[in-house]
């Protein structure tokens, strides 16, 4: 397959998925809103932004943040990489440079998720409520998901397309994590309290993780979520268990088997993965659940690299310097 299609497929995949946990932020925070004390909304909705690592961008742009304000920011502000309508502009264009390697269902998909959020950008009455817009988001997105799993041969871009959604995805919960952890609360006194408890919940909505945590656990207890969310090897948007596909869908590219390493990619993703399999929930929060988490994400950005470097990246003249690799930003270019 060329760097170049595999570049398309992947970022399409992780457009795709980013657009879904921006719509999971917001509807879980619209909810949590409707039933929290008086007098700090701010704290509610700032953290969303701060999620999605644009704090300062808003700042400039925006000043405080609001309803109205962070809404427009991260679902149709087109100056923002991140917003629901530039990833899945985004991932429209990757799809269409790729229109022949991926299915027609697939394409339509995304076409029709692009449209409807355009629609909505022209008629804002749903934002009184915004309910059946967020649902309608998370069920198109799952489409796509369908649409891949169903019609796409599993063959390279089927890998390539698997692995970009389980790195976006993996990202994004820590991420959520580290914010309700670290930004959320106003006060170190409402630990504990019923209020804590609420966002604790709301935390495990925003991943679909609610129902099959208390399945497990029962009652919901914040180092119980944690290890959920983290340290999970069954549920599919736990840390762990994004890492076990990421890194099977690498060994299906390289041919390489589960305890031999070919390239840097997989070692990094092996070695995050077996961390993961091998750690206690009671050592990640003894030495602090942020710090923890905020290395994390530093792996997970240094094994994006490593797959860019490997797979996207065209090969470079005898002497040539590696520039620093970034995102996508427009079309198809390398990520």
């Amino acid at each position: 397959m060329l760097s170049r299609v595999a570049d398309s497929i992947y970022w399409m995949a992780r457009y795709i998925e980013r657009a879904e946990n921006i719509t999971r932020f917001l509807d879980v925070n619209w909810h949590l809103n409707l039933d929290m004390p008086g007098g700090i909304a701010r704290e509610q909705w700032e953290p969303l932004i701060i999620t999605t690592g644009d704090h300062e961008a808003f700042q400039a742009r925006y000043g405080d943040p609001t309803r109205d304000t962070v809404i427009q920011f991260l679902v149709f502000d087109r100056d923002n990489p991140n917003s629901i309508i530039s990833c899945l502009f985004q991932a429209r264009e990757n799809a269409r440079s790729v229109r022949e390697m991926i299915s027609t269902e697939m394409w339509e998909s995304i076409n029709t998720f692009y449209l409807y959020v355009l629609d909505r950008a022209q008629h804002r009455h749903w934002l009184d409520a915004p309910y059946g817009f967020f649902a309608e988001v998370k069920k198109l997105s799952h489409l796509f998901i369908g649409y891949t799993v169903t019609t796409l041969m599993h063959g390279e871009g089927w890998h390539f397309c698997r692995l970009g959604r389980l790195l976006e995805r993996a990202d994004k919960t820590a991420r959520i994590l580290d914010v309700k952890y670290f930004h959320l609360l106003p006060s170190v006194e409402l630990v504990g309290t019923p209020f804590d408890s609420l966002q604790w919940g709301a935390l495990l909505r925003s991943a679909s993780a609610l129902e099959a945590y208390r399945k497990k656990y029962g009652t919901i207890q914040p180092h119980a979520v944690v290890e959920f969310l983290i340290l999970d090897h069954s549920f599919p948007r736990a840390v762990h268990y994004c890492l076990m596909r990421a890194e099977d869908s690498l060994n299906e590219l390289t041919g390489s088997s589960l305890s031999t390493h070919q390239n840097r990619a997989e070692r990094l993703c092996g070695k995050l993965r077996s961390e993961l399999a091998y750690t206690d929930v009671e050592d990640i929060m003894d030495n602090g659940l942020h710090e923890y988490i905020d290395s994390m994400e530093s792996r997970l950005n240094e094994l994006g690299l490593a797959i860019s470097e490997l797979y996207f990246q065209p090969p470079l003249p005898d002497g040539a310097v590696l520039p620093p690799v970034q995102e996508q930003a427009q079309g198809v270019a390398s990520g």
